[in-house]
């Protein structure tokens, strides 16, 4: 098998689905890129068993044929070479793959491609069709509240819930939850699932900065997510997704309405003061006044600052996790935030003034007892 291809653009293409690849895979083949050529035309896969990526290009070749190819080697070859056309040639006895640029030549041992595991492909499933602007926002709001504990798998992963008049995207750790609803996104049929948090940062890294459809497919136990040459399969985590609607607090008497850049400035000042396990904050609400304070017994640290807010409600004093403040305000696109809290036992909720008029965010955060607090 020989082919020749562009170093440049073959580089751009690997580096794309080079992502799922781990350092040390159940399977050792996985380590290895699956090159196959059918009439001129090269599809690389990578892939993790989870987690398969798949991305196609148009090589010079004059036979067909398929090789697993060392990732990590063939990648580092390609980004210290210059942009030249490279030469590709295989030993179908020996596995060999030989390396031919301008001025060198580069050998290095592949494997059987029919040892790579095969690819799952979606059968009798749906399929929807959303801009990859709108997906990446969708992704981008809701990942950072994903749990990373794999004790309780779907929190792991963002929950996708299709219906005829919108689609809502929720995560929550347990400590946070935020709700990312579209209501420009509808399907013709209810489907829900829950996406791994590595096919989603895999997919948001590689989606282009460009408005471009991507086609969404799905059935009980893979999603297929497809653009340009580009194509992610990945496993759906079988699990149920906690009842995260009656979470959300219905009565919250206390409104608080702040600009969110002096909010989110003033939590990272003070959080430096914080408790460095609990990065507790107190806020004070006291007429149209807020107080944002902390303090480290331990080292004898603390900090507070007044800012300025609309208040409807009573006074109240809660606390916080800082960390997960600033996580959630840093996403938010408004000049101006509404903090809804009913009691210092119960989750404040935080929405943004100014938002796209077919989208609907809603952040909860769960408070954390202070000191003064029985």
């Amino acid at each position: 098998m020989k082919f020749i291809v562009s170093s440049s653009y073959l580089l751009k293409q690997l580096s794309a689905i080079n992502g799922v690849i781990t350092t040390n895979p159940v399977v050792p083949i996985l380590e290895n890129f699956l090159f196959e050529i059918n009439d001129g035309n090269l599809t690389v896969t990578a892939s993790d068993l989870q987690t398969s990526m798949i991305t196609e290009l148009q090589v010079e070749a004059k036979e067909n044929g398929n090789i697993a190819i060392p990732a990590k080697i063939l990648l580092e070859t390609l980004r210290n070479l210059p942009e030249q056309p490279v030469t590709f040639s295989v030993d179908s006895n020996t596995y060999i793959i030989e390396i031919n640029s301008d001025n060198g030549r580069y050998q290095l041992a592949g494997e059987n491609a029919t040892d790579f595991p095969k690819i799952p492909m979606i059968s009798d499933g749906y399929s929807v069709n959303i801009s990859s602007d709108i997906l990446s926002r969708a992704i981008n709001n809701t990942i950072i509240a994903t749990s990373n504990d794999e004790l309780r798998p779907a929190m792991t992963g963002v929950f996708v819930k299709l219906d005829e008049t919108n689609t809502t995207f929720v995560a929550t750790d347990s400590h946070r939850l935020i709700r990312y609803r579209r209501v420009d996104i509808a399907a013709d049929m209810r489907h829900s699932m829950i996406v791994p948090r590595k096919a989603l940062t895999l997919l948001k890294a590689t989606l282009p900065a460009e408005m471009t459809n991507v086609n969404v497919e799905f059935n009980e136990s893979n999603a297929f997510f497809s653009f340009n040459q580009v194509k992610m399969i990945c496993r759906l985590i079988d699990e149920r997704f906690p009842d995260y609607e009656n979470v959300i607090p219905l009565e919250n008497n206390n409104i608080v309405t702040i600009r969110k850049d002096e909010f989110l400035s003033s939590l990272k000042r003070i959080v430096i003061y914080a408790n460095k396990t609990t990065h507790q904050v107190r806020l004070k609400i006291t007429g149209n006044e807020l107080m944002v304070s902390s303090e480290d017994l331990d080292f004898s640290n603390e900090a507070n600052e007044r800012l300025a807010c609309d208040h409807d409600g009573e006074d109240i004093e809660i606390g916080f996790n800082a960390k997960f403040l600033v996580e959630m305000l840093g996403n938010i696109d408004s000049d101006e935030i509404t903090l809804k809290l009913s009691v210092p036992n119960r989750a404040g909720i935080i929405t943004p003034n100014e938002k796209d008029e077919e989208e609907d965010i809603l952040m909860l955060v769960m408070p954390v007892m202070l000191s003064n607090q029985v």
